[in-house]
């Protein structure tokens, strides 16, 4: 079994932004077990920018706020991160291996396949690859927001068996706990529709960037992968041994889909923002939704937003259901001048089609 395990700064780093050395030795131990056991193990850590904190005397309510202070930090934070991950790995005759990774190498496909080929090479060499996004150069305009969405592109990435994605609360409860005492676990998910994404909530403490939601998202990605997620308490004894072996109990599980999408309509669907939505008539969704065919000019009855070309917008019927999401070969203004009409109304030279079928994704 392939099994890709991530943890977050909440889960590894005090109040102050430091490293809890007992808590990321408790990670590495879990993470051994599981390899003694006969699994290979990718590592998805936070942490860059809590471990660069201290060092730089800014943690706490010190913490800056700007992008390129943040970007500085997490160069200061990543070296230190993998220092105690290599010690702590080593002290079970383990050797890890630091993997830094960026949105692109999951949308061009020459990228993704040589991300692909390291990530295989290093488990069959019997290392941890130890995953971060590159936070130091990472660009704002594209870059993943948080590692749990890193995490379920992971597992995609290497075809793993199973994700597990470690947080400070024992899984997805039905209410937030703080607010309702009678909060429990929803042990089993076999579809993340609205009304989960609403009681996942919003975003998680002030040292992460993630949260449940993002946690039940990246959940989401990976359903459509065709991997079964796991969310668990990271101090929970033996929680990677116990969601390797499906235990009950052991959080909240996440069924996959029978579906597999490719990796780029992955990151189309569930991990690039929408700049603007279409509408388009029910001859155009059912040709999308059934046929799979493209999206073209003559289907178009209105367009939202102010998008450019190769940015992410939502495909809407008449109904107002959102049914799919694509990339737009073109911008908002030509596709308004493009809308409803056939190929042979277009200017010379003009394709028909608004958003090609490769670049266009079905929602459920």
């Amino acid at each position: 079994m392939i099994v890709v395990a991530k943890i977050g700064t909440s889960s590894i780093t005090d109040e102050e932004g430091e490293l809890v050395l007992a808590h990321l030795a408790k990670f590495c131990a879990d993470v051994a077990r599981v390899r003694a056991g006969g699994h290979q193990v990718v590592v998805v850590t936070s942490g860059a920018i809590g471990s660069g904190l201290p060092a730089l005397g800014l943690g706490g309510v010190r913490r800056p706020r700007d992008p390129v202070t943040l970007q500085a930090v997490a160069a200061v934070g990543q070296s230190r991160l993998m220092q105690v991950y290599n010690e702590q790995f080593a002290s079970h005759g383990l050797v890890a291996g630091q993997v830094l990774l960026a949105p692109l190498d999951f949308m061009i496909r020459q990228q993704y396949l040589h991300a692909r080929g390291t990530l295989g090479r290093l488990l069959e060499l019997g290392v941890v690859p130890v995953v971060n996004e590159n936070d130091a150069v990472a660009d704002d305009e594209i870059r993943f927001g948080d590692n749990d969405r890193i995490a379920a592109l992971v597992a995609h990435l290497v075809r793993a068996d199973l994700l597990v994605l470690l947080t400070d609360t024992p899984g997805l409860l039905t209410a937030d706990p703080r607010l309702d005492a009678t909060a429990s676990l929803i042990e089993e998910i076999v579809e993340v529709d609205h009304e989960l994404e609403a009681v996942a909530g919003g975003a998680g403490s002030d040292r992460g960037s993630g949260g449940m939601a993002s946690k039940v998202a990246a959940a989401k990605i990976a359903s459509w992968s065709g991997v079964r997620t796991v969310i668990a308490a990271a101090q929970r004894p033996d929680v990677l041994v116990d969601a390797v072996a499906g235990a009950s109990g052991v959080g909240t599980t996440v069924v996959p889909r029978d579906r597999d999408l490719p990796a780029r309509k992955l990151w189309i669907a569930f991990a690039v923002g929408s700049l603007g939505t279409i509408t388009v008539d029910d001859g155009a969704r059912r040709a999308v939704v059934r046929g799979g065919a493209s999206l073209l000019a003559a289907g178009v009855v209105a367009v939202e937003g102010d998008f450019g070309p190769d940015d992410a917008v939502e495909i809407r019927a008449l109904d107002g259901t959102i049914f799919a999401k694509g990339i737009v070969r073109v911008d908002a203004p030509t596709v308004r001048a493009m809308a409803g009409k056939r190929s042979e109304h277009l200017p010379d030279g003009q394709a028909p089609w608004v958003i090609h079928r490769d670049d266009l994704v079905v929602l459920p």
